[in-house]
């Protein structure tokens, strides 16, 4: 007798236990039927058949789908605009260790996927290669993550097949093929939907190969060029074709189904309906946890793949007598378990060398030689290679024979430091940090590390009309220009757009070599320790760009730690301690321009209102037309005082005539080289707008120095002597400094002083 008191519905209103459970059970069948989780081979087929596109792809052409499946959106940058893949957003997972960056290695993988569609098999391992911590295999991690969710959407579903044996009782002693009079007593067009009880043995693919090549092949292939009407490989392609691979064209079971298959198609007197009856379908799903079309290899010391006997196994005795006389074998290992999905080489080149040479045949062939069989696999090969290892492999004799069987595709540091930050910001999120941190911190670290980076330009490689410009520019100019598109102060407006076009021929200076730029520098792990340091240090109450800059000077003053601290200086590049001062004098510029904000003097905004104002007058000028008063109501000539003004502000060299009509290009330069988008001042005359700040504080300097004055006597506690106004004025410079820009009372303070001191002292 048990007790259970439990009742649909407690006296407070909430489910009870029993049910809770009983609803979660109905659940997850419902789920099961709706992801249609077992079916006959007759069902397969008739899905199949309606979409071969969805059903009949290969490994290549399911991780390209993948990416398609969640989609890509045009990236602005300096240059043009890059292709960024939402996948590596990682949506499935809200966001969780989301991928930052690397546009161009995210199109070069997907590129790489797309010949292999369109090659109709996969003949090249593809290697991610750069310096340590580039986020290599972060980028594989994403995909596979992606490939788990995927296979669990209705477009992604994958199956496979086993093979299923009734019981001696139904099948009247054949054990599912003792003759074909035995079978037939059974009256079942499958078996596939057979309870346990009435199952002596179910016997899995080894390989979880599509159940289409359960069809024989020379029906197959009229069979895949009828309902998909479309390629083989070598044909003819474009973008819209779908082209059938080799795996499903010309694919074979594996070793042991194949001898199952014989079996019973001899036993059934070469009936092949019969046969399948015998076959049940069933859905997978990718998982890197369990090891299912998501394998890491590591660099161990064994190979990747191996077979074993499953015939010798007491539970397999119940097989039928004439697969007990034969020798079964599966083979199992890390290509098997991977198999019609991805296989990641984590440091690939770390691996004995000897494990890596079936790859030669394996990554172009898609066979795997074992001791007793030949496995045939359907999978997307990747790998991440650290460089100085991949060096190495091209001195060795063994090289050549991998060129042509690689796909390299290059990951070096990232060179825009406003995403570099990203990741910073990203990393303190996960993290622990016990104090506050302070604005612009991660910027600081960020701007430094891609300083690091930076190589020397070569300007010869350039047009002649800018190479005195490009061999001129220095390590913080070049980070702007590849973060923001801002070229250095004084170039004429004609340079100004051709140094912009040049951006993309810099990125890719030192193409093909080894000392290509954002192969040396701080790596993102080198810099979280950093701020994790900062954020340790007693001597600063906050997480603070400070406090980085201590950490700082204490990193570079021991250049044996890391290599890139070893590198000889080439003019202003590669000097790593001259670099933590120019951060910090940005970094000056920044807290400068906040106070004033804070002040309440004229704001960005304002100075792009104004300037927009100008171009307007300056258009209506050109043109003769009026300018249309929105105080008056009227309509009026343009105003030829405002705009002398602002010239006089920004102090041309050039006729106003001159300059006026260099406005325009540039706008209609940028028009062109970005179509259909808004109009951005604030971008394209960013030089302009700085030269019109610098101007109305130089109109109000005498008040900005004052108040600065007033500020260092208050945040040391001398403000006794300040009149009310004063302070007023003071204390409202520092609430805004809070409210604006996310400051503390504290840090307010903190920064307050270091700008004073450093500054102003």
């Amino acid at each position: 007798m048990t007790g259970n008191n439990d009742t649909t519905e407690r006296p407070d209103g909430q489910l009870s236990a029993s049910q809770l459970l009983k609803d979660i059970s109905q659940r997850a069948l419902d789920e099961f039927q709706v992801n249609r989780r077992i079916m006959s081979f007759g069902e397969y087929f008739n899905l199949f058949v309606k979409e071969p596109h969805r059903y009949g792809r290969s490994s290549a052409q399911y991780v390209r789908d993948c990416f398609d499946h969640f989609g890509s959106v045009e990236k602005p940058e300096p240059w043009g605009t890059t292709r960024h893949f939402q996948l590596f957003d990682c949506p499935f997972d809200e966001g969780r260790d989301r991928l930052v960056g690397q546009e161009r290695a995210q199109e070069a993988v997907y590129r790489a996927l797309s010949a292999f569609a369109r090659e109709g098999r996969i003949q090249r391992l593809i290697i991610l290669h750069g310096p340590n911590g580039s986020a290599k295999s972060s980028l594989i991690g994403c995909v596979m993550r992606a490939l788990e969710a995927y296979s669990q959407t209705d477009e992604g579903a994958l199956y496979c097949f086993n093979w299923v044996f009734p019981t001696q009782k139904l099948s009247r002693g054949a054990i599912g093929f003792g003759g074909a009079e035995g079978a037939a007593d059974l009256g079942l067009d499958t078996f596939a939907y057979l309870d346990d009880t009435e199952i002596d043995a179910r016997i899995s693919d080894d390989m979880r190969d599509n159940p289409i090549v359960l069809i024989p092949r020379k029906e197959r292939a009229n069979l895949l060029l009828n309902v998909l009407g479309t390629h083989k490989p070598g044909d003819a392609w474009d973008e819209k074709s779908f082209v059938v691979s080799n795996t499903i064209l010309d694919g074979n079971l594996s070793h042991m189904s194949k001898q199952i298959y014989e079996a019973l198609l001899a036993s059934y007197n070469g009936d092949h309906s019969k046969v399948l009856r015998h076959v049940q379908v069933e859905r997978f799903f990718i998982s890197r946890r369990y090891r299912v079309g998501a394998i890491t290899v590591e660099p161990q010391m064994r190979v990747d793949a191996g077979v074993r006997q499953i015939t010798a196994d007491r539970s397999l005795q119940s097989l039928p007598t004439s697969l007990q006389n034969q020798t079964l074998f599966e083979p199992f290992g890390d290509l098997v378990d991977g198999n019609r999905g991805m296989i990641e080489y984590n440091d690939w080149l770390k691996r004995p060398p000897e494990l890596n040479k079936y790859l030669l045949s394996t990554s172009e062939k898609g066979t795997v030689a074992l001791d007793n069989a030949i496995l045939f696999i359907d999978t997307v090969l990747i790998g991440s290679a650290n460089e100085t290892y991949l060096e190495a492999l091209k001195q060795s004799p063994d090289y050549p024979s991998f060129k042509a069987r690689l796909e390299l595709i290059r990951m070096p540091y990232l060179l825009n430091y406003m995403t570099e930050q990203q990741i910073y910001d990203e990393q303190l999120k996960k993290t622990e940090v016990r104090k506050n941190r302070l604005p612009h911190t991660t910027w600081a670290a960020a701007l430094w590390a891609v300083l690091t980076r930076l190589v020397r330009p070569r300007a010869e490689n350039h047009p002649s009309t800018i190479r005195d410009v490009v061999a001129n520019l220095t390590p913080l100019q070049k980070a702007d220009l590849y973060a923001t598109g801002k070229v250095p102060e004084g170039i004429p407006p004609d340079k100004t757009a051709e140094l912009r076009a040049a951006v993309k021929d810099l990125l890719d200076e030192g193409e093909g070599g080894q000392r290509y730029e954002g192969r040396f520098g701080a790596s993102p792990r080198e810099m979280k320790m950093i701020m994790l340091n900062a954020a340790e240090n007693s001597d600063y109450p906050h997480l603070s760009p400070l406090a980085v800059f201590e950490e700082l000077r204490r990193l570079v003053k021991d250049p044996t730690v890391y290599p890139f601290l070893q590198m000889q200086p080439d003019g202003p590049y590669h000097r790593h301690q001259d670099f933590i001062d120019i951060v910090i004098e940005r970094y000056l510029d920044i807290l400068d321009r906040e106070v004033r904000w804070a002040m309440g003097l004229v704001d960005d905004e304002e100075y792009a209102r104004l300037f927009s104002r100008y171009v307007l007058h300056l258009r209506h000028w050109l043109s003769g037309e009026k300018v249309y008063n929105e105080t008056t109501g009227q309509s009026e000539e343009p105003d030829q005082r405002f705009m002398a003004d602002v010239e006089a502000r920004l102090a041309i060299t050039q006729p106003p005539r001159e300059f006026r009509h260099d406005i325009l290009t540039s706008i209609a330069a940028w028009s062109i080289d970005h179509p259909g988008q808004e109009i951005d001042l604030s971008h394209i005359f960013a030089r302009h707008l700085d030269g019109l700040k610098r101007a109305y504080y130089e109109e109000r300097k005498e008040q900005v120095n004052r108040t600065k004055e007033h500020l260092l006597l208050y945040v040391n506690d001398q403000a006794k002597g300040l009149t009310p106004a004063d302070r007023k004025q003071v204390e409202t410079t520092l609430n805004n400094l809070l409210s604006r820009f996310g400051y503390d009372m504290a840090g307010a303070r903190e920064v307050v002083t270091f700008l004073l001191k450093h500054r102003y002292g």
